[in-house]
């Protein structure tokens, strides 16, 4: 139930873009994708409430993670604007009322993660996560977040380009009709030769 999960006060992550930071050594990373989201889109209305289901798999997920001491890295769509703070559109989520804000603040990002700027769907394309993968010696990415039929599934697909074993956790990602979702967790299993179990049927660490 939402009302039994833990929730951090929300603090500034630090950003991926220009840190120096030292980067610990994570093999496996769990990668949010686009997860701090208005849903003010077309079609976002039917994304809203397994949005949110696929959130509270997604915190149970990324606690578990976090004690074994793998890195969560937060991927986010831009909005086509270059200059748009994360920090700020975390906080308007946060304000939202219905699926949007409780996501937001389900998973406002920790003092430990890492957050990224997106451009386009997949999380690779003109970002810094290949260059932040590697640097934490990552083996294995588990990807999860909205929605899985796009951002999630070319997301894993230039995952697989890159060499990376990869864990597209079914009960953690969402997509606007159960068909789309289906279609694409087929794909990944098929073509990518992904795991697609639930969260709570593997073991960690991966």
């Amino acid at each position: 139930m939402a009302g039994q999960l833990h929730v951090s006060t929300p603090v500034r992550p630090r950003m991926a873009v220009g840190a120096k930071a030292h980067l610990k050594h994570s093999p496996s990373v769990l990668l949010l994708v686009d997860v701090i989201n208005p849903l003010d889109f077309p079609g976002a209305k039917t994304l809203q409430e397994p949005a949110l289901e696929a959130a509270r798999a997604c915190v149970k997920l990324k606690q578990r993670m976090a004690r074994h001491g793998q890195q969560t890295v937060y991927a986010n769509d831009n909005y086509g604007q270059w200059r748009s703070d994360f920090q700020e559109l975390l906080g308007d989520c946060q304000q939202r009322d219905g699926a949007s804000g409780e996501i937001a603040r389900l998973l406002a990002p920790g003092p430990d993660d890492l957050v990224i700027l997106k451009p386009r769907h997949s999380a690779f394309f003109a970002t810094p996560l290949d260059l932040l993968l590697t640097q934490m010696h990552t083996e294995t990415l588990v990807i999860a977040g909205f929605a899985a039929d796009i951002c999630v599934q070319l997301t894993a697909m230039d995952a697989n380009l890159r060499g990376h074993r990869i864990w597209v956790p079914r009960d953690c990602v969402a997509s606007e009709s159960d068909t789309r979702k289906s279609d694409a967790l087929n794909y990944l299993t098929r073509v990518l030769n992904a795991d697609t179990r639930a969260s709570t049927k593997r073991r960690l660490p991966l």
